[in-house]
């Protein structure tokens, strides 16, 4: 059950989660504490899951925003599968080829019996290679971010892996404390509701680490920032193009006035 609402826990305010119905995983990152203490600045920044099955009052209640821009970590077959439009939303594809099910089914044919500690493995195996392969693609979202401050939401299929890094990365550049970007990660296991299973070869043990993130998943990618590139100022700096000046530039877009 989900825990009560603390309006003086920032993780916990009232205006984090936007309760949609053909969405499970919508929320503000705003009003968490950046660097100088400046609160990071409500409806600029949201993450999500994907948006192909938002209602009618879904799309007036996002249109209200009004969101003017999403970026889409998705690969290219899930984008084709689960398309959407929303009026007044430009998307922009940074695609991350999904790769944890084609390592599970290359394993399978092998032979191998997958358990929920290697799924676990194969899970933390992802953080790692979103830090050190894939920079390329969040280093173009911050591009965008510091082009223009417009209402943005960014995604992927169930908003928890890819869109979790991400939203990770954004909080930890504008000064969040990582036990607050941990915890605001780990609300979507909260929030995120999976779509029906099919009948399914995948032990129910197995499934339920893939539907979920843990902490050990995002403090596989950040032990790797800190062990491969010498910390998260090192690593924004050198691999995502985020130096003092880009950092200071994005905390003036994104941080509320001091």
């Amino acid at each position: 059950m989900p825990r009560p609402l603390d309006h003086h826990h920032p993780v916990r305010h009232p205006d984090r989660v936007w309760p949609l119905q053909g969405a499970t995983n919508v929320r503000d990152l705003g009003g968490y504490p950046g660097h100088g203490g400046r609160q990071v600045r409500w409806r600029r920044l949201f993450r999500s899951d994907h948006l192909a099955g938002l209602t009618p009052a879904d799309r007036a209640a996002l249109a209200a925003l009004p969101l003017t821009r999403a970026f889409d970590f998705r690969g290219e077959a899930e984008r084709a599968a689960t398309p959407y439009e929303l009026p007044g939303l430009t998307q922009r594809s940074l695609a991350i080829e999904p790769s944890v099910v084609q390592r599970m089914q290359s394993l399978a044919t092998a032979g191998h019996a997958l358990t929920p500690a290697k799924t676990v493995s194969l899970m933390q195996d992802l953080y790692r290679a979103l830090v050190n392969d894939q920079a390329h693609r969040f280093a173009e979202l911050f591009e965008h971010l510091l082009a223009s401050d417009e209402p943005t939401v960014f995604h992927c299929t169930a908003g928890k892996d890819r869109t979790g890094f991400a939203a990770a990365l954004i909080l930890l550049a504008l000064g969040v404390p990582r036990p607050l970007v941990l915890q605001d990660y780990l609300l979507t296991n909260e929030l995120y509701k999976h779509p029906p299973v099919q009948r399914s070869e995948t032990s129910p043990e197995v499934l339920a680490v893939l539907w979920t993130v843990r902490e050990e998943f995002l403090a596989a990618a950040l032990n790797a920032v800190d062990a491969d590139h010498g910390g998260i100022e090192q690593y924004l700096a050198r691999k995502l193009g985020l130096g003092s000046a880009a950092v200071a530039a994005l905390s003036e877009r994104y941080l509320q006035p001091a």
